[in-house]
């Protein structure tokens, strides 16, 4: 049997290559080492599965992407967030829209995803072979020939996908194999590294603020002296680091700069300038009725960081905050306007949302998300140097890129 599109992986961009890849008449075959579609749909979104998000439908947005949006445009054109909303619709998946754009499904379970796709596929007669690993793939001259799995059997076919993912959540299958086989293909893999996740600083003084989270905190980035990355949003401290969807967003942006030194530093009051701030401190230490300065850190803190501002700045607790000396002022404003953190490093792929590097997408055509070294090879999904923040952003990109596969496959 010579399938129309052999594709090696059944996650969000494999399934959806074949649902259309399959309307157009092809013969299609998923090659899945799991024993289910879409395992990692399940983990999305809280195991809610965050679909896709509103904001790219407005080009001037797609900047989200960074530099890969230029390389998105084309398979957001041809299938953007309406046209995702769309085929979910038509296969009786309601959906609703949540706070910034990001869309889930309205029963709030990422099994109905799952669901829905997989019986869309069986009644467009995609054949799916489950505990199917592949073990090397073939080529021959300018055109892949076959797929051989793990038990020695071969697979052929005229046109092959490889939408495997990343290294994020292995314990879904994502081992990196398709970086491997492409590597040996020739094909240009730039190092992929986890993204969409925690990271980890050297200070042990996060410990005392473990579990503690603020809203509103602008984070900014500096690397060489030189602020790189100015963000305000959410952040919760962990054991060894921070999380929260700042934090999240920006760690794709973090491991790029990585291993060299970076430097993290918070404003808790980000409302005000640092001339303003120093201005209101000072004006309530002037005017104080012999408080003391734990009393006072309790009204312009939250109770988990007073202990450590006070650990950090050395002030006796008990002091009267009109007595307190210029300097004991200063690294007060100093540790609640740039609480400062060295960046050591990010938590591992099986903490990761998404993973970041991949297969160099100059060397793939953003029309057809063709390889541009064999003209029978396609590449979709996690497997592309493409990723974008939280929020459904990276699912849009599996549909999108996924949907351009199967529509350029040529009968």
């Amino acid at each position: 049997m010579i399938y129309d599109l052999v594709i090696i992986g059944g996650g969000p961009a494999g399934m959806m290559a074949a649902a259309r890849a399959s309307e157009k008449g092809a013969h299609v075959l998923i090659l899945e080492k799991n024993n289910s579609l879409g395992l990692k749909l399940l983990t999305t979104g809280n195991g809610r599965c965050n679909i896709s998000n509103l904001s790219p439908n407005d080009k001037k947005k797609m900047d989200v992407y960074g530099p890969g949006s230029k390389f998105l445009f084309s398979a957001f054109n041809k299938f953007d967030v309406d046209s995702t909303l769309n085929f979910f619709a038509n296969l009786d998946l309601i959906t609703k829209i949540e706070d910034n754009g990001r869309v889930f499904p309205q029963s709030d379970r990422a099994s109905d995803v799952q669901s829905a796709l997989a019986k869309y596929l069986k009644g467009n007669n995609v054949e799916i072979r489950f505990s199917a690993e592949v073990k090397e793939i073939i080529k021959n001259n300018e055109k892949i020939q076959k797929v051989i799995l793990i038990n020695k059997k071969e697979v052929l076919g005229k046109n092959f996908l490889i939408a495997s993912g990343g290294k994020s959540y292995p314990g879904t299958g994502s081992s990196g194999d398709g970086y491997l086989w492409l590597k040996n293909l020739g094909h240009t893999v730039n190092t992929p590294r986890p993204a969409l996740v925690p990271i980890i600083v050297k200070e042990e003084i996060v410990k005392e603020l473990e579990g503690a989270s603020f809203k509103d905190i602008k984070l900014d980035i500096y690397q060489n002296n030189k602020k790189l990355i100015s963000r305000l949003g959410n952040i919760i401290f962990t054991a060894d680091g921070l999380s929260g969807p700042a934090i999240i967003d920006l760690s794709s942006q973090i491991g790029a700069l990585l291993p060299e030194k970076i430097v993290l530093k918070l404003d808790f009051h980000p409302q005000s300038e640092k001339k303003e701030f120093e201005a209101k401190i000072q004006n309530d230490f002037h005017h104080s009725n012999n408080k003391m300065l734990k009393n006072y850190l309790a009204l312009i803190a939250p109770p988990k960081l007073v202990p450590v501002i006070l650990k950090l700045t050395g002030i006796n607790e008990e002091k009267l905050i009109s007595i307190i000396s210029r300097e004991e002022r200063r690294r007060l404003i100093d540790t609640l306007k740039e609480f400062t953190l060295e960046i050591k490093g990010l938590k591992g792929f099986n903490q990761a949302m998404i993973t970041a590097g991949g297969v160099d997408v100059k060397e793939v055509n953003p029309k057809t998300m063709q390889s541009r070294l064999y003209n029978n090879l396609f590449l979709a999904g996690e497997i592309l140097d493409l990723d974008g923040p939280s929020g459904g952003y990276n699912l849009q990109i599996c549909w999108s890129t996924g949907y351009t596969v199967g529509d350029s496959i040529i009968l």
